[in-house]
């Protein structure tokens, strides 16, 4: 991670005599550009200074977010000044080439200028959302509405109604109480059924402890169901021994079970209504490699019945179409995460984008493929970067018809 970070600071520093040039381009006062340099430079050794210390070791989650918020707000966004002025020198240089010599006047200070002021208000305005998304962002939970029809769904189960969670990252959130509002929203849906796919910590079971009493007051007339995700595991972690890793997740089931949550490990519950049944599955994570494939759906499907109505929490998105939508055990809807909608993106009604999309082809809601249903929720915290711009965070209310 040091290395990777230390590279791509190595990239934008060189960048930032070209960035300097747009700052030149808007002012003559030297003491206007002399600060510019002062304040860039100590951004730059703040960042580094905090690279180098960074430590796998350290359980506190507040530096990876100090170095990626310090990224986010103040260097990434001086990419679309440099992208603004290489349009300019492109432009520029296609003059030169094909314009005779001494026909016609040439502005290029004042289209410089112009692509100047573009660039630095376009970084400018990119910095503000990064800094709004810490700030606000990623406690603008909302309520995203669903309503499913599943094959073969008993009349009892008409109108049942399911709230989906997933990928809380409590160690990425310092204050539990800030969480206050979200859990009043779930509650406020007065669901059936409480389901979380994955991912309550970003590495280790003691994350979770200052938010056993926010989740605990969660009400769910029938139930709160949780899996695995990759992240549960502590793979990312540091141990000071192997029987301490081992223990992770037992302590982990045994946080959430103090919460009210029942951990489905590649298992099944019936939840039943007047008679009829309906099936949950849990596996545990099953991702594209190099995530963990400890995810089972012929064990947690073992007695269930394939014309049954089934729904399956699995934390990657992935599994469904590499193994769910083909499986005989004929799975009518799968419930997952995981890709966070990369906490970035538009999240229109008609215009939906993230980068996550060109590593995930299903990162976010309802999709369908061979009759069957997965729905991709966009989490409810956040990880490494502390906030989120476009994408909110999200709290999934399904109906069932």
């Amino acid at each position: 991670m040091q290395r990777n970070i230390l590279i791509i600071t190595g990239i934008l520093f060189a960048l930032e005599f070209y960035v300097y040039q747009a700052f030149k381009t808007l002012t003559n006062n030297n003491y206007l550009r002399i600060a510019y340099v002062v304040i860039t430079l100590l951004v730059y050794l703040f960042f580094l200074y905090e690279v180098l210390n960074f430590k796998r070791t350290d359980r506190d989650h507040s530096r990876v977010q100090l170095i990626s918020s310090v990224f986010m707000i103040f260097m990434l966004p001086k990419l679309l000044v440099a992208f603004f002025l290489l349009i300019g020198d492109i432009g520029r240089g296609l003059q030169f080439t094909f314009q005779s010599f001494g026909s016609g006047e040439n502005h290029f200070p004042e289209r410089r200028k112009f692509l100047s002021i573009v660039g630095i208000g376009s970084a400018a305005l990119l910095s503000g959302l990064f800094l709004d998304g810490i700030i606000f962002g990623k406690y603008r939970h909302s309520v995203r509405k669903v309503k499913l029809k599943i094959a073969g769904l008993p009349k009892s189960f008409k109108g049942y109604k399911i709230v989906q969670i997933s990928d809380v990252h409590s160690g990425s959130f310092f204050h539990p109480e800030k969480l206050q509002k979200a859990i009043d929203l779930i509650n406020e849906q007065k669901p059936d059924l409480v389901l979380f796919t994955g991912d309550m910590v970003n590495n280790y079971a003691s994350e979770f402890k200052p938010f056993i009493p926010l989740f605990k007051s969660i009400q769910s007339k029938d139930g709160k169901f949780s899996i695995l995700g990759n992240h549960d595991y502590g793979d990312y972690g540091a141990w000071e021994s192997m029987q301490e890793k081992a223990q992770n997740i037992p302590n982990l089931i045994e946080l959430q079970k103090q919460a009210g949550f029942e951990m489905l490990r590649n298992e099944h519950r019936i939840i039943e209504k007047n008679g009829e049944k309906l099936y949950l599955l849990g596996v545990e994570n099953w991702g594209e490699k190099p995530f963990p494939q400890y995810g089972d759906l012929d064990k947690a499907a073992l007695g269930v019945p394939a014309e049954a109505a089934k729904i399956l929490m699995s934390h990657d998105p992935t599994h469904f179409d590499y193994v769910v939508k083909n499986h005989p055990s004929n799975v009518q809807l799968t419930l997952s995460g995981h890709t966070h909608g990369m906490q970035f993106g538009l999240d229109l009604k008609n215009v939906r984008w993230s980068p996550v999309q060109y590593r995930y082809k299903k990162w976010a809601d309802l999709y369908e493929s061979n009759g069957k249903l997965l729905y991709v929720n966009r989490g409810f915290g956040v990880i490494g970067y502390p906030g989120r711009v476009g994408i909110d965070p999200e709290i999934t209310l399904f109906e069932l018809s």
